[in-house]
């Protein structure tokens, strides 16, 4: 697989993004290519946002005044160091550090941020025209979810400050958002987000292996495997395809080989359902359920997440950890997500 993938890029402003220092006074104007060179990463799926010693309101008028306003998600103008601004929107977005690229005029700005955030990409404005064929900013593929990421995140944006300012509880507020999740088997046209997700989720993922759309197209058409996308909507919008399983099937034990869930619906309780899903399927058929666990330095979370669903350790092999699962009891569908399932396991509905 190919070099790690950038998911943001971070922009100064004053002689990078324009030319010009807009607080003293100057005419700005836009970088030459520096427009082309924002709608091609965004249309790559590559969000982007600001961090940028300036006056808020001046400068956001002027990105406004260009038509740039849109493609930045939660810009930091202010004067505080660029490297606590890139960790506070990596914070926001939820993303970690080193799928970060920081495009700066000054040495001593890339210096700060290499020196504080030393797996941060960092480039010299210079190089602005270079950008887009700079390793990690060309994805295999263009995905219909990548097209639509930054709209997507902006109504992430949007439900969590409605969440923030909900007087009840998170599972009252949650019951407001008419969520309904498909969880099917994976055709075709499927693969492409599904490598995608491979290879850019960290946390939620079970064992951190990247796989390619020529192995799971492999595994896809195998007998002896099943490969399950879960889609996510609720009324803020469609969030795409945001789960992916692979299961072995021998003829009496599943072994759940790996198990992602996109970082973006964590708060939204996906992943409990899919997995309670699986473990439901596997009972309907009368076989085993295991899973494979490969740490990694950040995915602990979803081995937390195998724990509270049930899950106990067997044994390892090598640095995979086997988890096995009774089936006795299974943690219901919480009433708030309307979930749609494949027909060929029409009763897998989690009951305890």
């Amino acid at each position: 697989m190919k070099e790690a993938a950038i998911k943001c890029v971070v922009w100064d402003l004053d002689n990078t993004l324009w030319q010009g220092t807009l607080l003293e006074g100057d005419p700005v104007v836009l970088q030459s290519s520096v427009r082309a060179v924002i709608q091609e990463l965004d249309n790559r799926g590559i969000l982007q946002s600001i961090a940028s010693k300036n006056d808020y309101d001046a400068a956001w008028e002027k990105l406004v005044a260009f038509g740039l306003d849109e493609y930045f998600l939660y810009p930091q103008i202010n004067w505080a160091n660029k490297s606590d601004s890139i960790k506070a929107i990596a914070a926001e977005l939820g993303i970690s550090l080193d799928t970060f690229a920081f495009v700066d005029d000054q040495a001593f700005e890339r210096d700060e941020v290499r020196h504080f955030l030393a797996t941060t990409t960092v480039i010299d404005a210079a190089d602005i025209d270079k950008l887009l064929d700079m390793p990690g900013m060309q994805p295999r593929f263009v995905t219909s979810e990548a097209k639509h990421r930054r709209k997507m995140c902006r109504a992430d944006i949007s439900r969590n400050q409605s969440m923030n300012a909900f007087p009840g509880t998170s599972e009252e507020f949650l019951a407001t958002l008419g969520m309904c999740l498909t969880i099917r088997t994976a055709t075709e046209r499927d693969l492409e987000r599904a490598e995608e997700l491979t290879v850019r989720t960290n946390q939620l993922n079970t064992t951190g292996r990247p796989y390619s759309y020529e192995k799971l197209r492999w595994l896809l058409n195998s007998s002896d495997h099943l490969l399950l996308v879960a889609e996510l909507e609720d009324r803020y919008g469609p969030s795409g395809t945001i789960g992916l399983a692979l299961i072995e099937q021998r003829a009496d034990v599943w072994q759940l080989k790996l198990l992602i869930i996109s970082c973006r619906v964590l708060t939204r309780g996906v992943g409990g359902i899919l997995m309670s899903y699986i473990l439901q399927a596997a009972r309907c058929n009368n076989v085993k359920l295991r899973a494979d666990f490969v740490p990694t330095d950040r995915n602990r979370m979803m081995y937390v997440a195998y724990k509270f669903n049930g899950f106990h350790e067997i044994g390892e092999e090598g640095n995979n950890i086997v988890l096995e699962h009774d089936l006795r009891h299974i943690r219901p569908f919480p009433p708030y997500v309307t979930v749609r399932s494949p027909a060929e396991y029409p009763a897998a509905r989690a009951v305890d």
